[in-house]
């Protein structure tokens, strides 16, 4: 899950009170409360310069729910209507991932895979999993390290955006998002569609079997997820939090790690701010401290 960042012209239409050209009524007000609502439900802190693009994302939720004015869909927001409140962040989310991002970061847990001697799985979480590329990746390091598909590992991937999850399931991309991967790794990881099919792959059942994917909201008070794990990804989500919700998720996640697990962060994201919880280890990689 990572915040709004493109740009967007306003929608054509009557004008709103203060002038801007919009179908929907849309006031300084109704953006005001808007990025109130997303930074309380998502931690999300959207810059005043997004109002346009705010309307463009959310203009087809109030088309959606047959609304006339962004003050009326506010108010249906407040009401604790959970489908819409959903659909709501999946809006004003973008997931922006792809095969093997930041490509340093492999390497290191393969070598750190090695070094774990236990009976237990190897628990590998992966907290803004978006449409699905960075836990497959995953899954297709711990293969590899392994040299087989049954792997002492589970693969928990979670994500806010309900239809990013979706797309993550099915594991269905065009080949066009896949060309950069090694042919040897295309064959014994995917499977080329064909008729209809044709021009995308579908990742192997063998490889989805190692992935548990399930929503889950960083800002939630209590977390339902409670085991111990080796191995956290949480990159390119933090930047879009202040320092005190970064410092109140981190502070949630130490206590979820191993000792001596690992931490990887994005290549803008640094957590000096935390350093009473996590030290560093590599180029954005840490490690929680005890």
């Amino acid at each position: 899950m990572s915040a709004v960042t493109e740009t967007a012209k306003p929608a054509c239409g009557r004008t709103s009170g203060e002038g801007e050209l919009y179908q929907f009524p849309f006031t300084s007000d109704d953006f005001h409360h808007i990025r109130s609502l997303i930074y309380r439900m998502a931690g999300i802190s959207l810059a005043p310069s997004k109002k346009d693009l705010v309307y463009s994302r959310l203009a087809r939720r109030l088309r959606v729910r047959q609304i006339d004015s962004f003050s009326e869909y506010i108010q249906f927001l407040e009401s604790n209507d959970q489908l819409e409140r959903e659909e709501f962040i999946n809006a004003l989310t973008t997931n922006m991932t792809s095969f093997f991002r930041e490509a340093h970061h492999f390497p290191i847990l393969a070598k750190y895979l090695g070094t774990i001697q236990k009976s237990n799985p190897i628990n590998i979480w992966t907290c803004a999993s978006s449409s699905g590329e960075e836990p497959y990746s995953i899954a297709m390091t711990v293969v590899d390290h392994f040299k087989s598909f049954n792997v002492p590992v589970r693969i928990l991937a979670t994500d806010i955006d309900t239809n990013v999850l979706e797309k993550a399931r099915r594991g269905v991309y065009p080949l066009d998002q896949l060309q950069k991967l090694p042919p040897d790794m295309l064959k014994r990881f995917f499977l080329k569609g064909s008729g209809k099919n044709a021009g995308f792959a579908k990742v192997r059942p063998e490889l989805q079997r190692l992935i548990t994917f399930g929503r889950f909201n960083l800002l939630d008070e209590q977390w339902s997820i409670r085991e111990k794990f080796d191995v956290i990804f949480c990159r390119n989500v933090m930047i879009y939090f202040d320092k005190s919700t970064q410092y109140e998720i981190l502070k949630k996640m130490q206590p979820r790690m191993q000792p001596h697990g690992l931490f990887f962060a994005g290549h803008s994201e640094s957590f000096h701010h935390a350093a009473d919880l996590f030290k560093v280890c590599g180029k954005t990689v840490y490690s929680p401290k005890v």
